[in-house]
């Protein structure tokens, strides 16, 4: 009996978490035909509080915008920045200048000038501070339907109430933004990259 009842807890553990994967690639597959089409979304997945998007748009390689220099990017925001230069050794040992900006609440942004592109790059950041605005208007404290609104037209409020973590990721997967609610809320914003060259 007790095998039998083992056997039966399997099953409709097994066949839930089935029904659980089939609703949440039903909800993917429905929240892309919402997407805006300068996002250029290719998909989505979504996994338990984290909804995850594959985005071909060059906004996401570029959140703050493309610059020839950071001096350029420093006068435009005119939010006042603390600057630290040093190098990065990467994947084949070579290193490479990287500056880090930082603000006083621990925001920061690691770039650097690419000599093949000739624009500043984003290595990684971590923005804490409601006053950087990245350049689609996002900004921490805005509101989850607000962030949302950003790369959706419209969607069932239904879909996005158990989000906390909105990835959005190029194409390639070389650059990663990951947002964070509290709430109902953006609490920060993260900037992952896998560059492997200078």
């Amino acid at each position: 009996m007790k095998r039998i009842l083992t056997i039966a807890a399997l099953v409709l553990c097994s066949t839930m978490a089935f029904s659980q994967q089939v609703a949440s690639r039903a909800k993917a597959m429905r929240m892309m035909n919402f997407g805006r089409e300068e996002y250029m979304i290719k998909d989505i997945k979504v996994y338990t509080d984290t909804m995850t998007v594959y985005s071909l748009s060059n906004y996401v390689i570029y959140p703050f915008g493309e610059w020839e220099s950071m001096e350029q990017y420093i006068t435009d925001n005119q939010l006042h920045w603390y600057r630290e230069s040093g190098y990065r050794e990467y994947f084949d040992s070579m290193e490479v200048s990287v500056n880090r900006m930082k603000r006083l609440d621990d925001s920061y942004l690691d770039m650097f000038y690419s000599i093949w592109t000739n624009k500043v790059e984003l290595l990684g950041g971590r923005i804490n501070d409601p006053e950087i605005v990245l350049a689609n208007g996002v900004h921490v404290g805005m509101s989850k339907d607000e962030v949302f609104r950003v790369f959706f037209k419209k969607y069932p409020k239904s879909y996005t109430s158990d989000v906390s973590v909105l990835k959005v990721i190029s194409g390639a997967g070389e650059v990663a933004e990951i947002y964070t609610f509290k709430g109902t809320k953006l609490r920060h914003v993260k900037i992952e990259t896998a560059y492997k060259y200078y």
